[in-house]
């Protein structure tokens, strides 16, 4: 043994003697192929879910990626590992290409309405409370890859509250912007995908986003309503912030 090295063991070989040393050694190495074995059963195991859960959104969607990685990367939220591409730059995409498309369509099965009339229904269709019912809908949750436990529980108390607004609640209920994020981020790895289709992308989008909010099914949100509606009556709106105590607002009209 080198001198150097025997200060630093000296302690272990007063307590240890080396024949001692030698059969932990000994066992510890009998038990080193087992643990090896398992790491890599572990990394086989880990990567057959992967290549199922990728077959299983695959037929959700409807269409088949050629880079499968692109869809791994649309439900790997930044949470996850550092060693793994998350969603953030698809999601980028598919916000862009996800506006594109909406726009597009709404120019050509609206032919008389006006921009002003357009831009909220464009909005109502791709905002985040409509988007995370269309996660939810196709069960894009149960894939998305995260390491955050409190975006499951949010996520779980935003799908206990939707049978009370069967469409939309119009602001009323607080949905998870990471739900809306993996829709998006599979629009844009669609795109990607498909050689920059609009056409076959807009073939999936339109199937997620099912029912497409239409001009009659838009409603005013009740905030803005309920101004204008005072405005227009010239009464004067208070409002007090009782979140923090109940969960809830007192709203006056003319003092009342």
């Amino acid at each position: 043994m080198g001198s150097w090295l025997r200060p630093f063991l000296a302690p272990a070989l007063n307590w240890v003697s080396p024949q001692n040393l030698h059969k932990y050694g000994a066992v510890l190495n009998s038990f080193l192929p087992g643990i090896l074995a398992n790491v890599e059963a572990t990394k086989r195991s880990l990567q057959d879910d992967t290549s199922q859960n990728v077959e299983e959104v695959q037929k959700i969607i409807g269409y088949h990626f050629n880079d499968q990685n692109l869809l791994q990367q649309a439900f790997t939220h930044p949470s996850y590992h550092k060693d793994y591409i998350s969603y953030e730059r698809l999601e980028y995409v598919g916000d862009s290409v996800l506006n594109l498309m909406i726009t597009k369509e709404q120019f050509s099965r609206y032919p008389n309405l006006p921009p002003g009339l357009l831009s909220p229904l464009r909005a109502a269709n791709v905002d985040t409370e409509k988007l995370a019912r269309v996660a939810v809908n196709h069960s894009f949750h149960k894939y998305l890859r995260h390491g955050r436990p409190i975006l499951a529980r949010r996520i779980q108390s935003f799908i206990n509250v939707l049978p009370e607004y069967p469409l939309h609640s119009h602001g009323l209920i607080n949905a998870p912007k990471v739900l809306a994020d993996v829709v998006e981020s599979t629009i844009g790895a669609v795109f990607i995908d498909s050689n920059s289709s609009i056409d076959t992308t807009w073939e999936v989008a339109k199937t997620l986003l099912e029912p497409i909010i239409t001009p009659e099914m838009l409603q005013t949100n009740p905030v803005k309503k309920l101004y204008e509606t005072c405005q227009k009556h010239k009464l004067k709106v208070r409002v007090v912030d009782m979140w923090s105590h109940d969960g809830s607002f007192e709203v006056f009209i003319d003092n009342q």
